[in-house]
């Protein structure tokens, strides 16, 4: 009889270690996927330079490469990517496009005003920033705020080994038509599975966002990067015929969540630093 209580009382006390390790294993799991959509989301700056020509552009380089840039790594920002658009682009030789991430509203706030007091940007900048009226360095810039989805809160950068000149980093707009149509739209990115199928494909995306302060809102925006322009259009064909993809865009609740959609196709400049 005692040894039975003994065998009983061993047998309770092995399922209670079993039980007790299956909820902390359980609990580190739930911790960690919680963990993961709880970080917090970066925010990005994307500034668009529109130019007249080769001297407004030489002016912008020069401003950017040898004075903000490094003012901003001065302030603690490590990767700046400043982009042109591809040769064949109407616009080439008429746009730069730079892009800081940032990990929060305050610290965006806090870089601008790092800046203002950089003494060596203003002296470095100075030609730029205090140009003469008529002798403007761009015909107008232009400002989006952004925040990263919460699929994917940080932004990741690219590996290629081709050059900075055969590079394609591809920034798409997805304009929609209404507030609802525009978070529908956010939702097929996330929940819906359109980032996964995107990864799976290994479009090599540095961000996805949504657009908080821009000209074109509701609007979400994200960059996708390739090696060179035939491995684009491998990616892209790939994508155009994946099951998942054909799947996900024929369900009803996402229908008409694009009424316009702004593809620009860049190379990174020789001096930014992805």
């Amino acid at each position: 009889m005692k040894t039975l209580r003994s065998f009983r009382k061993t047998s309770l006390s092995l399922n209670f270690r079993l039980l007790f390790l299956y909820w902390v294993a359980i609990s580190a799991l739930l911790m960690s996927s919680g963990e993961c959509l709880a970080k917090k989301s970066d925010f990005y700056q994307i500034q668009f330079y529109r130019l007249n020509g080769k001297v407004q552009e030489e002016k912008v380089d020069n401003y950017l490469k040898n004075a903000y840039l490094p003012a901003l790594h001065r302030a603690g920002i490590a990767s700046v990517g400043v982009f042109k658009p591809i040769e064949s682009d109407t616009a080439s030789g008429k746009k730069i496009i730079v892009w800081i991430p940032f990990k929060s509203l305050d610290h965006f706030a806090e870089i601008q005003d790092k800046l203002i007091k950089d003494e060596k940007l203003q002296a470095d900048g100075k030609d730029f920033i205090a140009a003469p009226f008529n002798e403007a360095p761009y015909l107008r810039k232009e400002s989006v705020l952004l925040k990263a989805f919460r699929f994917q809160p940080q932004y990741k950068l690219p590996s290629f080994e081709t050059p900075h000149a055969a590079r394609v980093y591809e920034l798409r707009s997805y304009e929609s038509p209404t507030e609802f149509l525009f978070r529908q739209k956010v939702k097929m990115f996330n929940e819906g599975g359109e980032m996964d199928i995107f990864k799976e494909l290994k479009f090599n995306a540095v961000f996805y966002s949504e657009v908080v302060s821009g000209s074109t809102m509701p609007n979400l925006m994200y960059m996708t990067t390739f090696a060179d322009l035939p491995a684009r259009t491998a990616h892209w064909d790939a994508f155009k015929s994946s099951q998942a993809w054909k799947t996900l865009s024929g369900l009803a609740e996402y229908k008409n969540t694009v009424s316009r959609s702004v593809i620009q196709l860049l190379h990174p400049t020789d001096y930014s630093d992805f």
